[in-house]
């Protein structure tokens, strides 16, 4: 019986991580600043913080992927060749990532892990997701999925090879996204791509850590964001 080994050959992958200003509910004027970030990170994917388009605003309307007011978004990942993954409410309503290509928009992964406030106005998601891009097989988290240990081992067992997340935390909390990308990182050899919330929002966060980064499968900072509302940091997976 002939013996056949399938190669997959993987590019290495330009990331970046973005923090937008955001303004709550102003959907309109999140993508448009969303759109600014995809043009400026000029990188094949590029990851954006929890509730990104609409604020951490939970009873803001879940968004629909057809949403006209997402129009912006969509343009600037069709002329880059972008996959844009932004936070929002979805449909459930769940706290959710939407994955904005040159194809259009999708609903690519439900928060599964709730916390706070969070349980009374939205719905957990079922189960861990990972996208396929250019060869590289992307798990995605939102927040307090980072925490959970069991969330980071379901989305690695699924073939991941990076774990991207958008999270909020509050300027106090700087330190908790840093470490759990380590622990993640050095538990389960994978690259992490954190963006996290810079500036204020609802939810009582009048000043999040920001801090967007990259960490190495050895769970060592690749590259940092500072905690500026409208920074974007860039780096390359390998």
């Amino acid at each position: 019986m002939e013996t056949i080994i399938v190669y997959v050959v993987r590019t290495p992958l330009r990331i970046a991580v973005a923090q937008p200003l955001t303004r709550s509910h102003d959907v309109e004027g999140n993508a448009a600043r969303h759109a600014d970030a995809v043009r400026a990170a000029a990188a094949r994917v590029v990851v954006f913080p929890e509730m990104s388009l609409t604020g951490y605003e939970l009873t803001a309307a879940p968004l629909e992927p057809d949403d006209p007011r997402l129009a912006p978004l969509r343009a600037a990942c069709a002329e880059t060749g972008t996959l844009a993954l932004a936070g929002a409410p979805v449909p459930g309503p769940h706290i959710g990532v939407l994955a904005v290509d040159p194809e259009g928009v999708r609903v690519a992964y439900r928060k599964m892990f709730l916390g706070g406030a969070e349980p009374r106005h939205m719905r957990p998601g079922r189960e861990p997701a990972v996208l396929d891009v250019d060869g590289w097989r992307l798990g995605l988290a939102v927040c307090k999925d980072t925490g959970t240990p069991e969330h980071a081992a379901a989305t690695v067992a699924l073939g991941a090879d990076a774990y991207l997340a958008g999270v909020l935390e509050s300027a106090d909390d700087a330190a908790v996204p840093d470490e759990r990308a380590r622990r993640v990182a050095a538990t389960h050899g994978a690259w992490v791509v954190t963006a996290s919330f810079a500036g204020s929002t609802g939810g009582g966060y009048t000043r999040a850590a920001g801090g967007s980064g990259i960490w190495s499968p050895a769970g060592e900072p690749v590259i940092r964001a500072g905690a500026d509302a409208g920074e974007v940091a860039t780096g390359t997976l390998r």
